[in-house]
């Protein structure tokens, strides 16, 4: 049966190019997408850009930009991306576009029609120094469910908690860092707490859609209290201008928030895909067999497994089929990317360095399951699984028997290979339904050591025949040509298995054996006495050497003078704003033990009192300056949302902030911040 498949990714916000996290999203999701049109289903692969809300409104500012023309240029930046890792979107649509509106409007219309939508006085945080009430987004501080720091107004990015921005503890304006005030506001709201909408989303939570760690954190919501209350609260929709959006039918200066629009690309995108092929919308989207995928990161299942498809069917729309949630990708054994550590990797500088996109596709596709779970980036890793599988295991099985073929016997295959070679063969299309449901279930990298253990038998046929051998013996000609051909026929049986990962190289593949596009369904037949073209290179080994390369930091620009030099030996840093400043939490901290490391003649570990109701570690490069004694009981000033970094004498939960002299031989001592009296630990810098 053909299965008709509308598929989307995760809306990437227009604010800035694409990171290492789309483009693993987008991996996972190709994959997929050219599995289903190998396997001859009907897709319709699409995406578009976030375009609306505040923090667009404001860098749009910033650059002297309209929103209009700033998410334009950002748009004119995905191409590279895009063609780049051979990601093959149907269409790449706009939230700003007339379809979004429309659609958005229709929506919210339709729920407000169902009495699913009430407006309510909320009071709301107001920035005094920027004079304007501040969204979600822009108002940070600590969770109310965790008691994490600099977190969002609207969710908590390590316990996953919903909340309202006036639930926050020490709010804070991520626009200027004033505290924020609270004025009264009229909000629209999405009752999701209406009965009907509970009794949906329970069920359709927990139907198998959802992966079951998803299902199981989302049913969290519909726990219900002593008097029976779940604990899904109502949404608020609405936004006050100055806003980039759509403005809300009937209510002139509201503004939908950018996450109930948001999501609504899909379907615009959908849309205008449908339109140039001149399809009818309304009537693809009615059809009963038609499933709608998304593929999401965890950051927000919360929007997609309770927003979004109660606003669908809530409004008489399709709800979608299945949601699939991937988790983050990390970098050396759980590290945070970060391009200022050198510790991130940016997709354009891969591609700008030369790096073979499809050595990313395939490692990446080798690490991803079904589960929600981090991928972790491991140079050493890297290499090896692409050198030593991709390359030494299944490319090496074609350069090994194209030579012969092409010059012994003028690269036709053999018409019949024995029975040796006809049981491997049988072993290589025996797995095709096992190769194609791992993939089909997103178990990437069960598929791809599957194949690569089919690939060691071929190789091991390989070793065993030795035509290199064989080539040198008088009259083993047609054992010769059967082993080859054995070779290249098995190659072409794993091509079909790797194609979803690798499209470019596959395409080689098809240009070099002189064959059609390769379907699932070929790899259960057999080309016959084919002819064969000349073997060219396929892929290149992973340069170790050159991968470094990619894990630098970023240069300076040429253009940009070096500020001048103060007495302290070096000039001041380019200049940030009060965005940059403010991501920085300074806190007060008290020294309540210090000692020297065994092992280390530059560190001492200190034992840090931030006011949290325990203790943090911190190891300091000041040893050559200050005995332990003198530092405990004494008040420093230290970064308390600095990464916690693994080092070898135990775990770094911060950094303690000291002044030196850029040249130590010139001016040597190291000076450890220290506030005046009256500070107190917990409180923060400013």
């Amino acid at each position: 049966m053909i299965r008709k498949l509308f598929v989307t990714t995760a809306l990437p916000y227009a604010n800035g190019p694409f990171h290492i996290g789309h483009i693993m999203e987008y991996i996972q999701a190709d994959t997929w997408v050219r599995l289903q049109r190998m396997l001859g289903h009907e897709v319709h692969f699409v995406c578009a850009d976030d375009t609306h809300g505040a923090p667009i409104m404001i860098a749009a500012e910033k650059a002297g930009l309209s929103p209009q023309d700033f998410v334009a240029g950002i748009a004119a930046g995905r191409k590279p991306y895009l063609d780049g890792f051979h990601i093959a979107f149907d269409h790449w649509h706009s939230t700003d576009a007339p379809e979004n509106h429309a659609l958005a409007k229709s929506i919210y219309l339709a729920l407000k029609a169902d009495d699913l939508i009430e407006s309510r006085s909320v009071e709301q945080f107001f920035d005094p120094d920027k004079g304007m009430f501040l969204p979600d987004r822009f108002v940070k501080g600590e969770c109310p469910n965790c008691g994490a720091k600099d977190q969002y107004g609207d969710n908590c990015e390590v316990c996953g908690a919903v909340y309202q921005p006036t639930e926050l503890k020490n709010p804070y304006s991520a626009l200027s860092g004033a505290t924020p005030v609270l004025r009264t506001s009229e909000h629209f709201f999405f009752k999701l707490s209406d009965p009907r909408c509970v009794e949906f989303l329970e069920s359709w939570t927990q139907d198998g859609r959802l992966q079951p760690e998803v299902a199981n954190k989302v049913s969290e919501w519909f726990k219900r209290d002593e008097a029976g209350k779940v604990g899904l609260g109502d949404w608020d929709i609405s936004r006050e201008a100055p806003y980039f959006g759509i403005e809300i039918p009937d209510a002139p200066g509201k503004y939908f928030y950018v996450w109930l629009d948001a999501p609504v690309g899909y379907l615009a995108s959908l849309q205008a895909r449908l339109a140039a092929l001149g399809i009818d919308f309304e009537a693809y989207l009615a059809q009963p067999d038609l499933e709608q995928v998304h593929f999401i990161g965890k950051d927000i299942v919360t929007f997609h497994t309770l927003f979004w498809p109660a606003m669908l069917k809530f409004s008489g729309r399709k709800v979608p089929d299945r949601v699939y949630v991937h988790g983050f990708l990390t970098v050396n054994n759980g590290d945070k990317m970060s391009k200022s550590r050198g510790t991130g990797i940016s997709p354009l500088r891969y591609l700008e360095l030369g790096f073979d996109a499809e050595w990313l596709r395939y490692y990446i596709a080798a690490k991803l399951n079904a589960r929600v779970e981090d991928l972790d980036f491991n140079p050493e890793d890297f290499v090896a699984r692409v050198n030593s599988d991709l390359v030494g295991k299944y490319v090496n099985i074609a350069s090994r028997a194209a030579g012969f073929l092409n010059k012994r016997f003028s690269g036709r295959l053999s018409a019949d290979v024995g029975v040796e070679g006809r049981m491997l063969l049988d072993t290589l299309r025996g797995a095709s339904d096992t190769v194609r449901d791992l993939l089909d279930s997103r178990e990437f990298g069960k598929a791809l050591r599957e194949t690569m253990l089919l690939a060691d038998r071929v190789n091991e046929y390989v070793d065993r025949h030795k035509p290199w051998d064989l080539a040198k013996q008088p009259g083993m000609d047609t054992a010769l040509h059967d082993v080859c051909t054995v070779c290249i026929e098995a190659f072409r049986v794993l091509t079909v298995y790797l194609k979803p990962v690798l499209p470019a190289l596959a395409t080689k593949v098809e240009a070099f054996l002189r064959i059609e596009p390769l379907r699932w369904a070929d790899a259960q037949r057999s080309i016959g006495a084919h002819t064969i073209g000349e073997y060219k290179h396929l892929m290149q080994r992973v340069d170790p050497a050159r991968l470094q390369a990619l894990f630098e930091p970023p240069a300076e620009s040429a253009a940009t003078p070096p500020p001048a030099a103060l007495p302290g030996g070096e000039g001041v840093a380019p200049e940030i704003g009060i965005d940059d400043f403010s991501k920085v939490d300074l806190r007060i901290a008290r020294i309540v033990a210090a000692e020297a490391v065994e092992g280390s003649s530059k560190l001492l570990r200190l034992t840090l009192d931030v006011g949290e109701g325990r203790t943090r570690n911190v190891f300091s490069g000041i040893a050559a300056n200050y005995k332990p004694e003198q530092l405990a009981g004494k008040l420093t000033v230290m970064v308390a949302n600095l990464a916690p970094r693994k080092m070898k004498f135990g775990l770094s939960e911060g950094m303690v902030l000291a002044a030196s002299h850029a040249d130590e031989k010139a001016e040597p001592g190291v000076y450890v911040l220290e506030p005046f009296a009256g500070a107190k630990p917990g409180m923060r810098v400013r």
